[in-house]
């Protein structure tokens, strides 16, 4: 279902299908004061405890990629093979998700540490983290599930909305998926290179592509070199075994990343949004737009460390510069938030909400028409417990 929220210039008038239509001006008015109040509240709060935290868990994360990687040596033998594959794929996933992901969206500057600043850090990535924190913090947080905008909504590959226009190339959107999540982060090194539009348009051709393009050539050159080619020559005998487990631990983090972030705005109950109704958009609509264009995951404390706290993916995108181990604290306001104003704040399992994002995916790759059909025989054979309702 495609919400709109259209200008509001005098009264406030919403298509009949809109999840807010039955919000009043003050009601969305209201809604913005709490969220603010309760963003200063955090504000006010940050201390020790929050420093102490980010510290810890970098700490820890480097101690278990230096042992990984050191167990890995010995990767000729299978148990030490599979220990230290497991481990890297653990230390690379928290790197880039509670790391560098929060790190990079600045939660955590106010603690004026240079070497944990959004303007220093520098994760385990073949994308360069300015550019991403162009196209991440700069467009997808101000543009959520805007289609035509926000550009990490299908990455420019899938249909994503039944309201957009059906062509023979969606067909194959189940395919690209399943290709972007194994080759991730080299996915979203095109996306922040912008490299399919530079293509089309001619950009390619300027000064100032090919010097963002000269450095993700570089980043890359850097991160292959480091996995593919340093550590295994490093690990002596088990060098092959090493440069395999290094491609497992990558492939494995392009997979739990890419299904997180899936997670945080694709299953069903997940609002998208046309163009024309962020017009005159006020900052109460921004947040309804957030609060409706974004899914959490339920689960445990590891969980939410080894999703970056995506798991919270709807307090994040209304505080995305929060401290993410203040996201759990405030989750139930925030739900209680949604409850009082007769809004659904869309959560559930990681199967769920995976086997929720997949199912849509492969509907809207159909035309309208035949993914009603589809859906209604899926719908004999859907168990119940990965039902949105």
């Amino acid at each position: 279902m495609t919400a709109v929220m259209s200008e509001r210039p005098a009264a406030r008038t919403v298509p009949v299908d809109d999840p807010t239509a039955h919000l009043t001006d003050a009601d969305i008015e209201n809604i913005a004061k709490e969220l603010d109040a309760l963003r200063e509240r955090v504000i006010a709060s940050r201390g020790a405890r929050d420093a102490a935290y980010i510290r810890r868990v970098i700490d820890v994360q480097r101690k278990l990629e230096l042992g990984s990687r050191g167990v890995l040596v010995f990767s000729l033998f299978p148990p030490a093979w599979l220990l230290g594959t497991l481990g890297l794929s653990a230390a690379k996933i928290v790197e880039n998700m509670e790391i560098g992901h929060n790190v990079m969206h600045g939660q955590w500057d106010w603690m004026r540490d240079p070497k944990i600043h959004s303007t220093t850090w520098e994760w385990d990535n073949v994308s360069p983290s300015d550019q991403w924190k162009r196209t991440h913090n700069g467009m997808h947080h101000t543009y959520t599930n805007v289609i035509g905008e926000d550009g990490d909504l299908g990455y420019g590959l899938m249909r994503v909305s039944p309201d957009q226009p059906w062509s023979p190339f969606y067909l194959g959107q189940p395919l690209w998926n399943f290709v972007n999540a194994c080759f991730f982060e080299f996915g979203i090194a095109a996306y922040d290179l912008e490299l399919r539009d530079s293509l089309t348009d001619g950009r390619h051709k300027t000064p100032e592509f090919r010097e963002r393009a000269q450095r993700v050539l570089r980043k890359i050159r850097q991160q292959v070199t480091k996995d593919y080619v340093v550590h295994p020559l490093l690990s002596g005998p088990s060098a092959l075994h090493t440069l395999g487990a290094n491609f497992v631990a990558n492939l494995v983090r392009n997979l739990w990343t890419h299904s997180v972030i899936m997670c945080g705005h694709f299953p069903e109950g997940v609002d998208t949004f046309e163009k024309s109704s962020i017009e005159g958009e006020t900052r109460g609509q921004w947040y309804l737009r957030q609060m409706l264009g974004s899914a959490n995951i339920s689960g445990s404390p590891l969980l939410h460390l080894m999703s970056g706290n995506l798991s919270h993916q709807i307090e994040h995108h209304l505080f995305p510069d929060l401290p993410s181990n203040r996201y759990g604290e405030i989750a139930p306001e925030v739900r209680d938030l949604f409850e009082r104003y007769g809004l659904n704040y869309v959560t559930g399992p990681l199967p769920k909400q995976v086997a929720s994002a997949w199912r849509k995916i492969f509907l809207l790759s159909l035309p309208n028409d035949a993914a009603e059909r589809v859906d209604r025989v899926l719908k004999r054979f859907w168990p119940k417990w990965l039902r949105t309702a």
